[in-house]
């Protein structure tokens, strides 16, 4: 990819609230999602955050303004292909097709676009939108990208040998549940499961004591590919759509008593929140940043590795997570941050994760979802979970109302954010992912 007029950090659009210092949706960005009036029968259908307005894309398909702009028939088709309940047709279009869709849309919604009087009846909103999963995810890899997470959880629990001795070589990953990933919004019951307690000669089956989040960033898959047929390294961009944010919610205490031989299960697969909105790596380029291993360190093995990748193969996506808990939502209390990471510190991007992926000839499929891992950071305050900010449960977390945590508790909602900011680039945002645990049906509450 390269720098194109979409791109101009003068670009001003007749949507007001698009040209608002800070906001995560100028035009700029035009991030993909699926989405109804709240409250109606609606169906949902595909649209584009600006502002704080979401433009209907059936609606747009339906006045005809690509025909009319005469913005060609790519434009027009892959307009079509997202106008519909899901994105994965579009999606499956690939780059090509997201390109010129992209385009198109810019220039529609610039200061002096000629169809600004039709489009302007194809705006909703944001605040009157309910949101739906952007993609029909088939399949769902979460891999472990962060040597920091990985070397500060592996103390935890291998104090002698934190790091796994494949993890310098490969992406690690594990193939999680797709049935319970849910939109930003999601609220579940406190998981139960088997649990051994520090003493105990057999495990019970209580709520999980250990409740946490993840910080993730979730990767959408584009087109696929055949089965048999690896990705290379150098294509692996192109067979991604974008980005969103992900939480990854965990049961600790579940996952420490059945993690061996076989890794995460129930620990994990209750629920997974995604943000509504899908960021496009077009709308990323400005804040690509050079992908580096250290010289000491064992270096990619060539399937893993290329100029380019070591060129351009970060991305710098600051990210941060907040806490709301009950007393604070009573009081109307702002939530309190709890953490701020980047990606640009992950030990593994993106193109790796789908290259190692399909090394073996697995097939990827269009809306199938990566997590990258929990984004954790070099320092101890720039972890990605309560895990680390804990020390394993063992450091009690003080809040500014008096409260502590050591893990989440009934009521809590945990809010994540990530947005990029350079200089001679406009500022884009994620939006934000947030979900809240109820109490497990018929048991008690649980807090530690």
């Amino acid at each position: 990819m390269a720098l194109n007029e979409t791109h101009d950090p003068r670009l001003r659009s007749w949507v007001a609230s698009a040209n608002a210092p800070g906001s995560d949706f100028p035009i700029q960005n035009l991030p993909f999602g699926v989405f109804r009036r709240a409250g109606s029968a609606q169906p949902f259908r595909g649209g584009v955050a600006i502002g704080e307005q979401i433009l209907d894309l059936a609606a747009a398909v339906d006045s005809a303004v690509f025909e009319a702009a005469g913005l060609g028939p790519a434009a027009a088709s892959a307009a079509r292909a997202a106008a519909g309940a899901s994105l994965n047709e579009l999606m499956a279009a690939g780059p090509g097709a997201w390109a010129a869709l992209r385009l198109a849309l810019s220039r529609l919604l610039r200061q002096g676009s000629a169809q600004q009087a039709a489009l302007q009846r194809c705006l909703l909103p944001q605040a009157e939108a309910q949101h739906g999963l952007p993609a029909r995810i088939g399949d769902y890899t979460d891999f472990y990208t962060s040597i920091h997470h990985a070397t500060a959880v592996g103390r935890l629990l291998r104090p002698d040998s934190p790091l796994p001795p494949n993890y310098r070589w490969l992406p690690l990953g594990y193939h999680g549940r797709s049935s319970s990933i849910a939109v930003s919004g999601q609220r579940f019951a406190r998981p139960a499961g088997q649990v051994l307690a520090r003493g105990a000669a057999a495990p019970t089956l209580e709520p999980s004591r250990r409740l946490d989040f993840e910080l993730e960033l979730g990767v959408f898959i584009g087109a696929g590919n055949a089965l048999g047929t690896p990705i290379d390294i150098g294509d692996a961009e192109s067979h991604v759509f974008g980005l969103c944010l992900l939480n990854d919610w965990s049961a600790r205490d579940l996952q420490a008593w059945e993690y061996q031989p076989l890794g995460p299960f129930l620990g994990k697969n209750f629920a997974t929140t995604i943000s509504p909105w899908i960021v496009t790596l077009e709308a990323l380029e400005p804040f690509r940043v050079a992908w580096t291993r250290p010289p000491d360190e064992p270096q990619p093995l060539p399937y893993l590795d290329s100029p380019a990748l070591r060129a351009r193969g970060g991305i710098d996506i600051r990210l941060e997570v907040l806490l709301e808990t009950e007393p604070m939502r009573q009081a109307r209390r702002q939530p309190y941050r709890l953490t701020r990471s980047n990606f640009r510190h992950a030990y593994w991007n993106i193109a790796q994760m789908v290259a190692h992926h399909t090394v073996n000839g697995c097939n990827l499929r269009p809306g199938d979802l990566l997590g990258t891992g929990t984004q954790s950071g070099p320092l101890p305050a720039e972890a990605g979970s309560l895990l680390e900010l804990s020390d394993g449960g063992q450091r009690a977390l003080s809040l500014p109302d008096g409260e502590t945590r050591r893990f989440l508790e009934d009521g809590d909602a945990v809010i994540m954010r990530g947005w990029c900011e350079c200089d001679g680039a406009a500022r884009i945002g994620f939006g934000e992912v947030s979900g809240r645990i109820v109490p497990a049906s018929g048991a008690p509450r649980h807090a530690e």
